[in-house]
């Protein structure tokens, strides 16, 4: 059977800015078809890898390759078959909205105007607004707009939603987002940097949390979410409970939380010896694992 190439493929990755590593041997790999997240505090070395995977910055050592190839060696081919959009936008101040959209299209061999006529009524930018006149949100959303329309191959995004009204933030990322990867199933791949775990997390099929310019843990989204798990449980009286198994145990009166790590049957049974009052058990969200990244170190 044949393997596909990973559409990114970072091996060791070293990026330094004077005596700071900004990534540090950093490796992942993203296959096709797949909604990547990377997630990672601010200054985690999340924008230093994208623009290695751009071309924009060169790796102090490693290896960084895009469909198979090398984006030093073969930019054009790379960035063809890809749409960006940075955490800070910019446009050319004299264009207007369909300037600049007729700008970006005429760099494609592909431009579906089905959808920049939607998305622009979804948005409700006006094309004859001057790209000066636009609000943070609106220059996002313009910029979202160019990066849908060529239906890139693969779709990397840095904080995409930054500066979008909540209501506009959902649209896009469960209607858009889902609607671009549809289109053509198991081939459209996008890679999304972003603080707004939550927002995506129906989207997201594996990730990476990244610290220090380090992968701290890559996992399958369902894969973490069957392993990692909070338990709550609620005693008659209160109580010093502490199980040895739990990645945390935090206590409050008569109620104690922990998380487990692959063993919440165990951590079940040993609480219920205990007869508590009552015994809840449910999921980590991917934004809780994010947040419980600290506990993670020891997994």
């Amino acid at each position: 059977m044949k393997t596909e190439t990973p559409i990114i493929e970072i091996q060791n990755l070293v990026r330094r800015y004077g005596k700071h590593d900004a990534v540090d041997g950093l490796s992942l790999t993203v296959q096709p078809g797949k909604c990547y997240g990377f997630f990672g505090r601010n200054g985690a070395g999340k924008t230093t890898t994208i623009k290695c995977l751009l071309n924009l910055l060169r790796p102090d050592s490693g290896s960084v390759r895009v469909f198979g190839l090398d984006p030093r060696k073969d930019e054009v081919a790379v960035k063809s078959r890809i749409a960006y959009v940075p955490d800070v936008v910019a446009f050319y101040p004299w264009m207007t909205v369909r300037d600049t959209l007729e700008y970006l299209a005429s760099f494609r061999t592909n431009w579906n105007r089905d959808i920049e006529n939607d998305l622009l009524k979804r948005f409700q930018l006006d094309a004859a607004k001057k790209t000066t006149a636009l609000s943070k949100g609106q220059r996002t959303q313009l910029a979202l707009i160019g990066a849908i329309c060529p239906e890139p191959e693969l779709l990397v995004l840095d904080e995409p939603t930054s500066g979008l009204d909540p209501i506009v933030r959902r649209e896009f990322i469960e209607t858009v987002i889902g609607a671009y990867q549809a289109g053509d199933p198991g081939k459209r791949t996008v890679f999304v940097s972003t603080h707004l775990i939550s927002e995506f997390e129906g989207l997201i099929d594996e990730f990476t949390i990244v610290e220090g310019g380090k992968n701290l843990l890559t996992m399958d989204a369902d894969a973490a979410r069957a392993r990692f798990k909070k338990i709550r449980a609620r005693f008659a009286s209160e109580q010093k409970v502490e199980l040895p198994g739990a990645l945390r145990c935090k206590q409050s009166g008569r109620e104690v939380e922990m998380l487990a790590n692959g063993n919440s049957e165990q951590l079940l049974v040993e609480l219920k010896a205990r007869s508590p009052e009552e015994l809840k058990i449910e999921s980590l969200t991917l934004e809780e694992i994010f947040v419980a990244s600290d506990v993670l170190k020891k997994v």
